[in-house]
């Protein structure tokens, strides 16, 4: 019998993730400062991996106790070009703070190295910063002040020991450890009629059945536009009518703070641990901390701890009593802090943060009758054990035909570190799995594709979008092949990314607005603006992304539907839509290498974000030798016919 054959162990494939982890950490760690060293500190304000110049604002104890600084991003002249460059700074990322004057060859760091902390939130230029106590933030009034992402060692930790704890572990996460990793084992389910819920269509419903059936474990597997969220919705308020509180986690804060809205909008109370990436009052209002600070108790609270640090900033020598006051104090504050947290967390219905979130320590000791992962394909499957060892069972929501996690390991990958838990599932216990088969956001012929390639053509459009168009008599999608001719002929230069290298492609952005800005003019400026008729630019490369912001911004005619229009990347327009979708595939060579577009995932996704319009640039004698794109070639054109 051939190893491979053998029953697997979930111990060994769980240390055979540690091991792949401890390869990725390895190789992320010694890009990161490679990337540091090498790239200087324009292109880290081009990446957005560093604001420069900063101003610091005030500083203060936010309600976890945490001493917060507060930074505003000023621009410079030499950065206009990239002034509205997407920044990396969100919720949770650790950050360092440096120096750098025009004497200075580069920059330095501030404090001894102690100048280090961790973002609070980030609302257009304005950051807050929680640091140490005892950090020397007088520093940061210095001249030429800047602050920038530094290596993320939490998540990292937090991944390992998840993997031990589920390694150890006994009684239910066992259990599901043994069920996950061993085919053998049958996930039990209950057994009852299905229910009709309104508003959702069969395929939502039979998903939201399956999930009240399961007793360990069940999948929702969404395709573009079919309705995931309002699915997942639905199953978590029916979920909520036979248990009194569960988890709601994803891998992103946007996709925790998107599926909180929804669930806020649909009546739930629901408590955010960490703060959301949109910085709004509707957002604000679930969160902990906001929800911590509105608590009647909480200035009874910030008076003890403010009496607390007064008490130890003005500690006399030979004060026989300090040690006691300050204990009596503490006490007090804890108890204050205890009851408020158990009010708070008992008249949550939803528990919601990311994976990595849900080991803050507010969740030390709590248990869940069930944890819902959102976006669940885009997982490590370490970060999924983070919440995982806090529930008795697990509902997975995502698509794995979609963006998978980032693995920058490039043997950690070919290990399978890049294979999710529900990827994993999907393959052993298709009987836990529910497609969704109605899409309801693409005109037909641009959904058909996709459908076709990915989904054994079992995706079908709901009535109302199956025609859906812009123009009468349009052709849904279009492919233009940019000129072989001069000043539209494709020049690529390679430019630092966080794979190394990065792509752009001046003939072809400029093609792509004169494209863009065709297809405007057949539909006139009024109608475009009175119908606020969205567009999404789309390039796998972001490098030829900040080239088309560039160019897009010095074109006058595009001026008035700048609010319409957005540029990103594949990964930035995940899980949005829009009504024209133009995609720059950039890769143009007579070797016919197309580098990371062979990750098909992604352009599952890029193909499917546009509802009525889709705008395809690219060299179909590069890109068609390989079968996904000569496939796509070829559907495109009988769409002509």
């Amino acid at each position: 019998m051939k190893e491979k054959n053998l029953p697997t162990s979930p111990i060994l494939e769980l240390q055979r993730q540690q091991l792949l982890l401890q390869m990725e950490y390895e190789e992320e760690k010694k890009t990161f400062q490679e990337k540091i060293d090498a790239i200087g500190l324009q292109r880290l304000i081009q990446r957005g991996n560093a604001w420069w110049p900063v101003s610091v604002g005030r500083s203060y104890y936010n309600s976890l106790n945490q001493l917060c600084v507060e930074v505003f991003h000023t621009q410079n002249s030499s950065n206009d070009d990239d002034d509205e460059t997407d920044h990396n700074f969100e919720f949770g990322r650790p950050v360092e703070f440096f120096q750098k004057t025009a004497s200075q060859a580069l920059p330095a760091v501030l404090g001894n190295g102690r100048l280090k902390g961790t973002v609070s939130y980030v609302d257009g230029n304005r950051m807050v910063v929680s640091v140490p106590d005892g950090a020397p933030i007088i520093d940061l009034q210095q001249e030429g002040v800047g602050v920038q992402l530094s290596f993320d060692e939490t998540s990292y930790r937090m991944m390992f020991d998840a993997l031990d704890r589920t390694m150890r572990a006994r009684g239910r996460l066992a259990y599901l450890r043994d069920l996950f990793y061993t085919p053998a084992m049958k996930a039990q389910r209950f057994s009852f009629p299905d229910m009709g819920f309104q508003y959702l269509n069969r395929t939502q419903e039979h998903a939201v059945n399956e999930v009240l059936r399961a007793k360990d474990v069940a999948i929702v597997h969404g395709p573009p536009g079919t309705g995931k969220t309002t699915t997942l919705v639905e199953a978590i308020y029916e979920t909520l009518r036979r248990e009194p509180q569960v988890l709601v986690c994803a891998q992103s804060n946007m996709a925790v703070d998107w599926i909180s809205e929804k669930l806020v909008d649909r009546g739930l109370n629901v408590l955010r641990i960490g703060n959301p990436s949109r910085v709004d009052d509707k957002m604000l209002s679930f969160t902990y901390e906001r929800r911590f600070e509105a608590h009647p108790d909480y200035p009874q609270l910030w008076a003890l701890r403010k009496a607390i640090r007064e008490l130890r900033k003005n500690r006399k020598r030979g004060d026989e009593k300090f040690h006691q006051k300050l204990e009596r104090l503490k006490d007090r504050a804890t108890a204050l802090e205890i009851g408020i947290n158990q009010q708070l967390f008992s008249e949550a219905r939803v528990v919601a943060s990311t994976l990595v979130g849900s080991g803050h320590r507010l969740l030390e000791g709590m248990k869940f009758g069930t944890l819902f992962i959102d976006e669940a394909a885009q997982a490590l499957e370490a970060a999924c054990w983070i919440p995982i060892r806090r529930a008795s069972r697990v509902v997975f929501a995502g698509d794995h035909c979609q963006l998978p996690p980032t693995v920058k390991c490039y043997e950690a990958l070919r290990g399978g570190l890049g294979r999710t838990l529900m990827e994993r599932i999907c393959d052993t216990r298709p009987e836990v799995v529910t497609l969704l088969t109605v899409q309801y956001r693409m005109n037909e012929e641009i959904m058909r594709f996709s459908s076709d390639w990915f989904y054994h053509n079992m995706v079908q459009s709901a009535p109302e979008v199956k025609y859906r168009s812009i123009l009468d008599l349009d052709i849904p999608i279009t492919w233009i092949q940019p000129p072989a001719a001069s000043p539209s002929a494709p020049k690529h230069e390679n430019t630092p990314s966080e794979t190394s290298f990065s792509y752009s492609n001046e003939g072809e952005a400029r093609l792509t607005l004169l494209a863009l800005r065709a297809y405007f003019e057949l539909i006139g400026k009024q109608r475009l603006l009175s119908e606020r008729i969205d567009v999404g630019i789309i390039s796998p490369y972001r490098a030829q992304v900040q080239l088309i912001r560039r160019l897009l911004r010095k074109q006058e005619f595009f001026k008035p539907f700048r609010s319409l229009i957005s540029v990103n990347t594949v990964d930035g327009f995940q899980g949005q839509e829009r009504d024209i979708i133009v995609i720059s595939l950039v890769r143009s060579n007579d070797d016919g290498q197309i580098g990371f577009l062979r990750d098909l995932r992604r352009m599952n996704v890029a193909i499917t974000r546009a509802r009525m319009k889709l705008i395809i640039l690219g060299d179909r004698h590069t890109l068609c030798r390989h079968p996904f794109y000569r496939k796509l070639w070829q559907y495109v054109e009988a769409l002509r016919e």
